[in-house]
């Protein structure tokens, strides 16, 4: 048990020591700098050229957002139809059939949204083209283009007074080419070398030491489990995610992928720093961020690691831990520390099966995404902890008796109520849905919706409500885990989260952007004796006291009827 604590600790630093340098390198990038990346400028030229595309034409907030929600839209499109259509396109080897439109609907947002809910079954629910060329493709720019609305917040930021907020298209290329693409290449090959496929042929005929004949899926897999995991996207390959063998085949991969999934968050914590050439901000909110991913890690791995109350009183040794739905090649501590590190991004990937794990591992990994804000997703994560700041100064101003103030702009009336809208969205979004779906499966059971409400459950009583609940947060904090428990492929699923996922995406960067930009716009007022820091321990746990506030108020009740009361019951 001992080595396992170990490879969890070293996974962490080890990832620490790697994102202060990349957010150095991310800083100068978008700052115009040189880096030793600058060979892909010709291919960033000719993608403009071929585009039309100004790289240098400023544009104001408002065109920002109206660039990233016109892509988005195509990219929605794009999506729904290969899916609808996939049988009849290329690279079918194994004749995998269409998806249902409610699939499909509810698939083409997930991977829009950067979310990667997957109510169908990875390798049989899509074909290799489009795992190419929608799901890959989404990968890259989802990711892409919650870096584009981040580094508008971080220009806004950075200037004094300024309506030019770069330019979104610059911005969006330039997190490909130089950010996503060279560590998803790194990534690809450390796993292609492992042992996950890159083969474009069907399934092969394995026979098993039992003698067993079983048909095993494969196909090009490394490419896209890589910018799955560094994207914080999370929609695996294989339905399985990343416990399956092949998407995740031994100890070492499961260190690159879990590293994989909180380097860039965490890098774009320290960019900021270096692009503001503010450091002291960075470490602030890098430390507010750091404390609650602790407090969920220390927490699950406890829970994992230490067992089934439960089980223990049938006499069961459980020297390996709650073992359940876990991988051995991985084992307990490594595996509940991949259950906290993918909630607390937006990652969602998952390398075992977290319907099984301990009522307070749910808890830790549903209260990440309620929160939404502890590293988070590619660029999303800061706005979303944007929020909070925002939230923040604002109280705090008003204990002092002072204008609120943030980087020499007053925050008034319009931002909080901006603000207060975002932070209010999110619980909403979580109660309400799961509310209703609770409310259809007590009154509606026999409702004919492709699969009855009184099928939902593979889970009585508290779980089954957690699993409910888990589907929601999951969908609204786009992060794509699940608690597969669930039967979550029917129409009430597929278009209930859809439209949680749609909602949970885009108004939560709509509203940091348009903070920002308002922001941007005002007079800057020097910073003088009464002006209050914000980068200081004092402000971090004043934001860290408004996040844990929020959440217990809006989640708590919610919680207790599920995993706190599942944990109370086992003991």
């Amino acid at each position: 048990m001992n080595t396992e604590y170990t490879g969890v600790i070293f996974m962490y630093l080890a990832t620490i020591a790697l994102a202060i340098p990349l957010g150095r390198y991310i800083a100068k990038v978008f700052k115009g700098e040189r880096t030793w990346l600058d060979f892909m400028a010709p291919l960033e030229r000719l993608i403009f050229k071929i585009s039309g595309i100004d790289p240098n034409k400023e544009m104001n907030w408002k065109q920002q957002l109206k660039a990233f929600l016109t892509i988005n839209c195509l990219w929605l499109f794009y999506a729904f139809f290969c899916l609808l259509k996939q049988s009849h396109l290329p690279l079918n080897p194994d004749a995998n059939p269409d998806q249902t439109p409610d699939l499909a609907f509810n698939t083409a947002i997930s991977f829009i949204t950067n979310t990667n809910l997957q109510d169908y079954s990875g390798e049989s629910g899509a074909t290799y083209y489009t795992q190419l060329f929608v799901f890959t493709f989404l990968h890259f720019v989802s990711a892409a283009a919650g870096f584009a609305a981040m580094m508008i917040v971080f220009k806004a930021m950075k200037d004094k007074v300024t309506d030019k907020l770069g330019n979104f298209w610059d911005y969006f290329v330039k997190g490909i080419t130089r950010i996503l693409l060279p560590i998803s290449f790194v990534v690809a090959v450390i796993l292609a070398f492992n042992g996950t496929p890159t083969s474009y042929k069907g399934k092969d005929t394995v026979i098993t030491l039992q003698g067993d004949t079983v048909h095993v899926s494969r196909g090009p897999a490394a490419g896209m489990i890589a910018i799955k995991q560094v994207g914080t996207n999370g929609g695996g390959w294989f339905g399985a995610n990343s416990a399956h063998p092949l998407e995740n085949p031994n100890y070492l991969t499961n260190i690159v992928e879990d590293i994989s999934i909180i380097l860039i968050p965490i890098a774009l914590v320290f960019a900021l720093g270096f692009y503001l050439n503010n450091k002291k901000l960075s470490w602030v909110i890098f430390g507010v961020m750091t404390t609650g991913f602790l407090i969920m890690a220390i927490t699950s791995i406890n829970a994992e690691v230490g067992g089934s109350d439960a089980i223990a009183k049938l006499g069961i040794s459980q020297t390996g831990g709650a073992m359940e739905g876990k991988e051995v090649r991985f084992g307990a501590a490594a595996s509940a520390y991949w259950g906290v590190t993918t909630t607390v991004t937006s990652n969602g990937s998952v390398n075992a099966m977290h319907d099984s794990m301990m009522p307070m591992s749910g808890l830790a990994q549903m209260f990440d995404m309620m929160i939404n804000a502890f590293y988070g997703g590619v660029g999303v994560g800061f706005m979303n902890f944007y929020i909070f700041i925002i939230i923040a100064v604002f109280i705090s101003g008003l204990m002092v008796g002072r204008t609120p103030e943030f980087m020499g702009r007053k925050i008034e009336a319009r931002e909080m109520k901006i603000a207060s809208l975002i932070a209010l969205l999110h619980p909403f979004l979580i109660l309400v849905t799961t509310a209703l779906a609770a409310y259809t499966l007590v009154h509606f059971p026999n409702i004919n919706w492709a699969e009855k409400p009184s099928a939902w459950l593979a889970n009585p009583s508290f779980h089954g409500f957690s699993e409910m609940l888990y589907q929601f947060t999951s969908s609204s904090a786009n992060n794509g885990s699940g608690y597969e428990g669930l039967g979550d492929n029917s129409i009430f699923w597929n278009v209930s989260a859809g439209l949680v996922m749609f909602i949970g995406r885009f108004l939560p960067i709509i509203g940091p952007v348009a903070i920002a930009g308002i922001l941007a716009n005002k007079k800057f007022i020097p910073e003088s004796a009464g002006t209050l820091k914000t980068d200081t321990a004092t402000f971090g746990i004043m934001i860290l006291a408004v996040i844990f506030i929020v959440a217990a108020l809006s989640f708590f009740p919610a919680l207790t009827l599920g995993p706190i009361a599942e944990h109370v019951s086992i003991k």
